[in-house]
């Protein structure tokens, strides 16, 4: 039987929705993993949820995730915002965000999975990020754009905040749409919106966190305020000045390029959280994306991602450009179907249209439909396809081998045409399918040979300007 692709972008199971997705990489059991802590989309009608679900994969297999269950339910029976877990000695603690952020709570775990129980309340604030240092001193790093930024260092309870080390504003924070009071810390270049989370890389103290542009940045399609974005900025210090800085991943699904230099995104962005992580020796960020019509069915993401030093001791993360072996700059990785699947996905198997990382064009806003369903097959469909709209996927693998058909099934009343084109939503037609309303999956043979990784793109087309379409999966044989 034809299997169904899984683990491949998101990587967790299209039935699952965890946003803010904090890597770790820990040594538990004499077994090195990767566990990601995140709040959890469940309420559905709002951001996240009343409890924190634990996932992990082995450090040599990113396409391998176990669902460990609950580890953290609200003590305060309110919605849980974003946490973060780290280790220090042979206890874990996880910094828990009770009442919608505003209130934070320590719990702690013998296990990486927990059960984290017995919460101590803290004085830190918003999004916490803690970073325990090669010295074994913890800071914590927190705020909103609605206030400002701070870090501090905590002492060894893991809860008391060291006064004397607080530093406010420690990056100038964003315009904010809830708040438009302008304190004198508001800051372009800096942007901070929210998801602080700070790491070590290669020597330097990196603060990652949620960007807002206030300012076009026209080669990404982007024209408009927008947090889409996880950002960096570099110190020598755990304190700061943080500075020479870049973005690392965006939401906006495939970036396309227009004759003018500009771009046009192709997915519908939304906030953005997550952090960096080295795992088995390679690079990689953890965000998230969005799915439905609104930003409470969110979805982890990862992408690998470069990280180098100049000679003059500038850190660049993301996306590098070298010369002559140096790099000179940098900008946020592609947002692709594959994930952790560096290759390519198995075009052979059962490829749910829920993994498309570019969904343009057409007289309506289509949009990939949330599913709760736990099953292994479950598949989310494109929905509120119209005339004209493309859904694409990058990338897949073909092996050297090439296929002999396609199959395709989508949902609709009327008659559709299906064109499969390659490596660009505008390029070579590998296979048209007909389809006349009475069916829901067809079969054809392509039109060309294809081997290798390639993106493969889908082009709905109807004589019916209100038809509304669903795309469900695809495969190739």
């Amino acid at each position: 039987m034809k299997k169904h692709i899984k683990s491949a972008n998101p990587y967790m199971p299209l039935w699952e929705h965890v946003p803010d997705g904090e890597p770790r990489v820990f040594e538990h059991n004499n077994e090195k993993r990767v566990y990601v802590y995140g709040s959890h989309d469940t309420e559905k009608t709002q951001y996240c949820g009343r409890d924190y679900v634990v996932w992990s994969a082995p450090v040599d297999d990113l396409t391998d995730w176990t669902y460990h269950g609950v580890a953290y339910s609200t003590h305060y029976d309110s919605i849980l915002y974003a946490p973060d877990v780290v280790k220090r000695g042979d206890t874990y603690y996880m910094y828990a965000a009770e009442k919608c952020g505003s209130l934070i709570v320590v719990a702690s775990s013998k296990s990486p999975t927990g059960p984290f129980e017995n919460p101590v309340e803290t004085k830190l604030g918003f999004d916490p990020g803690i970073l325990v240092d090669d010295d074994n001193r913890v800071y914590a790093y927190w705020g909103g754009c609605a206030a400002p930024c701070y870090i501090a260092e905590l002492m060894d309870d893991m809860v008391t905040i060291r006064e004397e080390t607080l530093v406010s504003n420690p990056l100038g924070h964003s315009t904010c749409p809830w708040d438009s009071v302008d304190d004198g810390h508001i800051s372009f270049e800096d942007g901070f919106f929210e998801a602080s989370s700070p790491r070590k890389v290669m020597g330097k103290y990196v603060y990652i966190y949620s960007k807002r542009y206030e300012v076009p940045v026209p080669e990404l399609g982007v024209f408009e305020p927008n947090n889409g974005f996880l950002s960096y900025r570099v110190s020598d210090t755990p304190f700061g000045p943080f500075k020479e800085g870049g973005d690392i991943s965006y939401n906006g699904g495939e970036i396309l390029k227009n004759d003018d230099g500009t771009g046009t995104m192709t997915y519908r962005w939304g906030n953005n959280h997550g952090s960096l992580a080295c795992i088995n020796d390679k690079w990689y960020i953890f965000y998230h994306r969005q799915t439905g019509v609104n930003e409470y069915s969110r979805q982890a993401m990862v992408e690998p991602v470069d990280v180098a030093m100049d000679s003059h001791g500038r850190l660049y993360i993301g996306n590098i450009t070298y010369k002559d072996g140096e790099p000179v700059s940098s900008g946020p990785v592609e947002m692709t179907s594959q994930g952790p699947n560096i290759n390519g996905i198995d075009a052979y198997s059962w490829i749910s249209a829920g993994y498309a990382c570019h969904i343009y064009g057409g007289k309506k806003n289509a949009y990939i439909m949330p599913g709760y369903e736990m099953r292994d097959d479950i598949s989310t469909p494109v929905v509120d396809i119209s005339d004209g709209t493309t859904v694409g996927f990058r990338y897949l693998q073909f092996g050297n081998n090439a296929p002999g058909t396609v199959t395709v099934q989508v949902d609709s009343n009327r008659a559709v045409t299906v064109k499969v084109r390659i490596d660009s939503y505008r390029g070579r037609v590998i296979a048209g399918l007909q389809f006349n309303g009475d069916e829901t999956e067809l079969t054809v043979p392509l039109l060309a040979g294809i081997i290798g990784k390639h993106a493969v793109y889908f082009e709905f087309n109807c004589k019916d300007e209100n038809e509304s379409i669903s795309f469900n999966r695809f495969t190739f044989d």
